[in-house]
């Protein structure tokens, strides 16, 4: 598999432009792309979703094994002509998942994406930097990103020739082709309708070699024989609604596939603008931007209704754990009702909470039986008042680095709701718990 990882020297480098660009051109060739994004991220997957005009997955050896995301890598990129990844942060942020690892892992070559305004020479020297930090890391190249001018560009790249560092492209500084940002990182594709992913494309043909970034992407390491994971069904016929629409729109697609190959079907419904739940074994309320969307949410007052009468098992992720409380505070501090079947309050802030966790279930749940420890990670603006309640908490979660730890989420009748973001394709057993605990038939 001809395979390439973009990387940055940090975040807000330009690196998901430049890898959509990429997508682009390389579709316009005529190849069969896939795409994928290091760590936990479910908004710049949406963009390499619609700029290669494929499916994008998360490699991310937290939320599963280094086996588990080796055989998520070489099941998904079977049959394509050539596997972009956008790394996350700086290439070398992040621990044990950062991008370098994951490259080192996937025996793939690095391209260096560099912000090269308000730097001459010193882009070269920060490249050399990158390139000589970890010498088991393959930066094979740069491109530079937010270029000034032609003379800009020669003075950068007569530095890179003489440290030996090939030069594959340069964008020029273009706010067109820019995505604007909000507080969790680049506003959803399905909110932003003006990346124009033709022009990105076209602008890649003209400024990056793409025939060198191609043979470079051809020089991967092999991986060998990679056992393929068989998931055996363990149900037949179960519903799972699946609450899916701007509001809420983070799910990893693998972790539906999951779902699917353990026999369940899937339904998607909006929360927004339909009237009522699907008829269904039991829902899935993911994360998102439900504070965006308050007063949408809150005025569909017939789902709100639905959900407060449901008694089939509910599992909701922190966008979908804020939107199951009482109410919604927003940034400008108007209240929304939602609701209310957790009879909490949620309330955004001005500090995030973000970081991988270790989550110790402290009673059972449809997702996991009491004392069993699942992987994830928190990425939020907001509270809930209720977490410490120590009759309804169902995790004491322990974040990777600090080691520091707090309670959280809540698990009451049908619902079981937390801010933790779990993966099913390295979660097998809570997918087949929940799967077999919400099959009544």
């Amino acid at each position: 598999m001809n395979r390439i990882v973009i990387a940055g020297t940090s975040s807000h480098c330009g690196k998901t432009t430049v890898t959509c660009a990429i997508l682009s051109a390389l579709r316009h060739r005529g190849l069969k792309v896939c795409a994928y994004k290091t760590g936990p991220d479910y908004i710049d997957p949406q963009y390499l979703r619609l700029a290669g005009q494929c499916e994008a997955y998360n490699l991310d050896t937290w939320l599963m094994t280094g086996e588990r995301t080796i055989q998520l890598f070489a099941e998904t990129s079977r049959g394509n002509d050539a596997a972009i990844i956008e790394g996350a942060m700086g290439l070398y942020d992040g621990g044990m998942n950062s991008t370098a690892e994951i490259s080192k892992l996937l025996r793939a070559p690095v391209v260096l994406v560099i912000d090269a305004k308000s730097a001459g020479e010193s882009a070269a020297a920060v490249a050399l930097g990158f390139r000589e930090y970890d010498s088991d890391v393959n930066v094979a190249g740069v491109i530079l990103n937010r270029v000034g001018s032609d003379y800009h560009a020669g003075i950068i790249a007569e530095a890179l020739r003489a440290k030996g560092i090939s030069l594959l492209g340069t964008f020029r500084r273009n706010d067109g082709l820019a995505v604007p940002e909000r507080h969790l990182g680049l506003v959803p594709a399905d909110e932003f309708s003006g990346c124009d992913y033709d022009l990105l494309g076209r602008e890649a043909e003209s400024c990056i070699d793409v025939g060198e970034l191609m043979r470079i992407a051809g020089s991967s390491g092999s991986l060998h024989d990679v056992p393929l994971h068989e998931i055996t069904p363990c149900v037949h016929g179960v519903i799972v609604g699946i609450a899916r629409d701007e509001a809420l729109s983070f799910y990893y697609p693998d972790s539906l596939r999951t779902l699917e190959a353990l026999g369940a079907n899937l339904v998607f419904f909006s929360p927004m603008r339909d009237d009522c739940l699907p008829k269904a074994d039991g829902y899935i309320f993911g994360g998102g931007f439900p504070e965006m969307f308050a007063q949408e949410l809150s005025g569909n007052a017939s789902m709100l209704e639905c959900i407060r009468l449901c008694r089939k098992p509910v599992l909701a992720e922190c966008g979908g754990f804020m939107y199951l409380c009482r109410s919604i505070t927003d940034t400008s501090g108007n209240v929304h009702g939602m609701a209310g079947v957790i009879p909490y309050d949620s309330v955004m802030t001005s500090r995030p909470v973000l970081g991988y966790m270790t989550a110790r279930a402290l009673r059972d749940s449809i997702l996991c039986a009491e004392g069993q420890v699942l992987r994830g990670h928190e990425f939020h603006y907001s509270t809930v008042d209720g977490e410490q309640d120590k009759d309804t908490r169902l995790f004491e979660l322990t974040r990777r680095g600090t080691n520091t730890s707090h309670y959280g989420g809540y698990v009451k009748g049908n619902i079981t709701a937390s801010y933790l973001h779990t993966n099913f394709f390295g979660n097998i057993e809570s997918a087949k718990r929940f799967l077999s605990l919400i099959d009544i038939k």
